[in-house]
């Protein structure tokens, strides 16, 4: 128990270091990690890592899902629902389709059931990855939203392919028109549960008594609840996940409704799902020794060959559907014409960021080891490996190009868009505005007599009119981005310069340390407002 426990403090330890090194180095994580994990595992005495398809499944999946629901804009979600569709379901069973026959051809003793049980698990591409390759990139929004919103409902799409095709290889039996049906009541079922379940925890934050640290747990173990309960009754616990975390994610604002909870949330959920994407993809590197010691009669060689074959499949097939559902639908519908056309640039960046990952590893990991007659599942440890080969070149060779493709189409924003400065001094005039409105009609009188009312008066006014002036020079003037980002780094280095007053401050126990952590917290926020992080 002392040496796993031990294990698993060092990995992590060395998970960190490494994405540390990532950052260094301006190579996305997921990639550095998995071709890390790759080099570790070859080190002799390093503990071969073998891992749990179930617990994979149940641990890490439902929170990765949950967290992207989450950050989804229901808005953009639904403004951009066609391209999404046709990308989450459409691309999916296409691919499923594709390379269950492709594999047919050239592996030797693969059957259909067996194909589509490959194209289910490599069908779906992996948001963390696209995302984290995209920081920091200029991306434009409607192809941000279209990436995740697509890796929101893949999965789930993904996943019933999967085990439609388990079920068919294990009883030997397969009928279209029964898995059309069972599809959607899958599907639909599990948002079914998932909606249910969230108007539960809905009613539970809002309406008991909770603290911001009980918030933060509820927060934490919806996501497993949804997910456990959905697949419970075998329906879709991925689709349970989603739509709940949709659903809190637009009632967030009734659910928490303190500043405290809101930040406790903020920390407790970016550094769980850090460090949950940081150890799955070290793990993909780490559990490949034990993948190739299962090939059995097949070479390390074939399964290359294999798994390059089904990767160049998979990333031509995306760009075959990718430019005709990015134009078809304009030239046919008045309604689609209505927004920009995406050109050739965007559908080129969409089609280019189709990197698998987490999902394809624990999904192809699930694949039971025997036969219900107790014979070994065939070819299991073939579709893994190559399941580990499609992960690698897509992430390693589409994630290490992808800033580059950027750089050199020179992508603009395409959409009108207004920009986070002029949306920022937009709100606080909105909210500045309500709040004078309010000192006026209700409380006209305490303006009169009270002293603090009315200082806070005179800041709102200053406040509206610096506001208003700022939208003003920000329609006019495109050199104030730079006058902004120079405002920007000046408050940084000063509120930077308070921290250290605030730590000497510490050291001199004069104040105490509750108020220094106040003092603290509300350098914090000044700092969010400014550095535009919400994720």
């Amino acid at each position: 128990m002392h040496h796993t426990f031990l294990l698993i403090l060092g990995l992590l330890f060395v998970v960190f270091l490494l994405v540390m090194l990532a950052q260094r180095i301006r190579i996305a994580y997921p990639i550095f990690l998995v071709i890390a994990g790759l080099g570790i595992s070859f080190i002799p005495g390093v503990p071969q890592v073998s891992l749990e398809p179930e617990l994979i499944f149940l641990i890490f999946l439902p929170p990765l899902l949950y967290e992207a629901a989450w950050y989804t804009s229901w808005n953009d979600f639904w403004k951009w629902k066609r391209p999404i569709a046709l990308l989450a379901f459409g691309l999916v069973f296409l691919t499923s389709t594709v390379v269950a026959y492709t594999a047919t051809l050239f592996i030797p003793g693969m059957t259909l059931a067996l194909g589509f049980l490959l194209g289910g698990i490599i069908s779906p591409p992996d948001a963390v990855a696209a995302a984290t390759v995209l920081k920091g990139e200029k991306v434009p929004k409607r192809l941000m939203t279209i990436l995740e919103g697509e890796s929101l409902v893949n999965d789930a799409s993904s996943l019933i392919v999967f085990k439609f095709a388990l079920a068919a290889v294990l009883t030997g039996t397969f009928s279209m028109q029964d898995a059309t049906g069972q599809f959607f009541l899958v599907a639909g079922m599990g948002v079914l549960i998932g909606l249910v379940g969230a108007h539960i925890m809905y009613a539970i934050h809002r309406f008991l008594p909770t603290t911001p640290a009980i918030d933060g747990a509820l927060t934490v173990m919806t996501p497993y609840i949804l997910f456990l309960a959905a697949e419970q009754f075998h329906y879709s616990g991925v689709m349970a996940v989603v739509s709940g975390g949709l659903f809190m994610s637009f009632r967030s604002h009734e659910i928490f409704k303190t500043g405290s909870t809101r930040l406790n949330m903020l920390g407790v959920w970016t550094t769980m799902i850090f460090a949950m994407n940081a150890l799955v993809f070290i793990l993909i590197g780490l559990e490949l020794p034990e993948i190739i010691n299962g090939l059995g009669e097949y070479s390390i060689f074939d399964g290359i060959k294999y798994g390059v074959y089904i990767s160049a499949t998979t990333i031509l097939l995306r760009f075959l559907w990718v430019y005709p559902i990015a134009h078809i639908p304009r030239w046919l519908s008045a309604k689609a014409r209505q927004d920009p056309s995406p050109g050739w640039k965007g559908p080129l960046v969409i089609s280019w960021a189709g990197m698998r990952g987490v999902v394809s590893l624990a999904t192809a990991l699930s694949i039971p080891m025997l036969m219900t007659d107790g014979t070994a599942f065939p070819q299991r440890n073939l579709i893994v490996f190559i399941t580990f080969v499609v992960i690698f070149i897509t992430l390693v060779l589409q994630g290490l190009s992808l800033p580059f493709v950027l750089k050199f189409i020179k992508l603009e924003e395409i959409d009108k868009v207004i920009s986070d400065d002029e949306q920022q001094a937009g709100i606080k005039l909105r909210l500045d505005t309500l709040a004078l409105k309010i000192l006026n009609e209700k409380y006209k009188s305490d303006i009169q007599t009270n002293e603090l009312i009315s200082f806070f008066q005179s800041n709102l006014e200053r406040d509206v009119s610096n506001t208003q002036q700022k939208l003003n020079s920000l329609a006019q003037d495109e050199n104030s981005k730079e006058e902004v980002k120079t405002y920007h780094a000046v408050l940084t280095e000063i509120y930077d310069l308070q921290r250290k007053e605030l730590f000497k401050m510490r050291r001199e126990k004069y104040f105490s340390d509750e108020e220094i952590r106040k003092a603290e917290t509300q350098l914090d926020l000044e700092d969010l407002k400014i550095s535009g992080t919400h994720h």
